[in-house]
């Protein structure tokens, strides 16, 4: 469907520029775009691989490991339909680190992976079970530390302080992910009082 609606658009508008004499702004829009794409993503790719080496770093000194210890408790709350022992969990917390140190790149991998095992858990079924839209909330909110993504956006462009947005990502995200865990935890409450009527 998201095809057919991305086509129509664009056919729309070219037929709007032919209506309206504005096929060379159009190919001159394309042309540009397409080369800050490139250049957009040759800076976050520098950035994305400066941060994926300091994940590396921290992992091989065993700071992920104490992160993942720190954050099980919290998780294990979350997720009590997944056992402590479960490959699953060690995905949910590597791709909940992940997105901390606003690492999105990085993380997917750990959430398809915790999806995946997930769904075992659930027996193959097409429903997603309650770990798995409890996963989905909180990886889609992802509370971050460090944006470094928009870091390295801002810094591509020229900001003159590329890192002030870090305080108000913290508060954004730490709202956004305490919010998706109590909409959560309100419909799995509502729909567990209607199963038992």
């Amino acid at each position: 469907m998201i095809n057919i609606i991305w086509v129509a658009m664009f056919f729309i508008g070219m037929v709007f520029a032919v209506i309206n004499e504005k096929l060379e702004e159009v190919n001159q829009a394309i042309f540009q775009s397409a080369n800050e794409a490139v250049t957009l993503c040759i800076g976050l790719l520098s950035i994305l691989v400066f941060w994926l080496g300091v994940m590396k770093i921290a992992q091989e000194a065993g700071l992920l490991e104490r992160l993942t210890r720190l954050f099980f408790p919290i998780v294990k709350r979350l997720f009590p339909d997944v056992p402590e022992n479960h490959p699953a969990m060690g995905y949910i917390l590597s791709n909940m680190v992940a997105n901390m140190f606003g690492l999105g790149n990085a993380a997917t991998p750990f959430g398809i992976k915790a999806m995946e095992q997930l769904k075992r858990l659930n027996g193959n079924r097409d429903s997603a079970s309650r770990s798995m839209i409890t996963f989905l909330a909180i990886n889609t909110s992802s509370l971050t530390l460090i944006p470094t993504t928009v870091i390295a956006i801002r810094l591509n462009y020229h900001s003159a302080s590329p890192t002030e947005i870090v305080g108000t990502t913290i508060v954004a995200t730490l709202c956004s992910t305490i919010a998706a865990i109590l909409i959560d935890r309100y419909f799995y409450y509502r729909r567990k009082q209607k199963g038992g009527e």
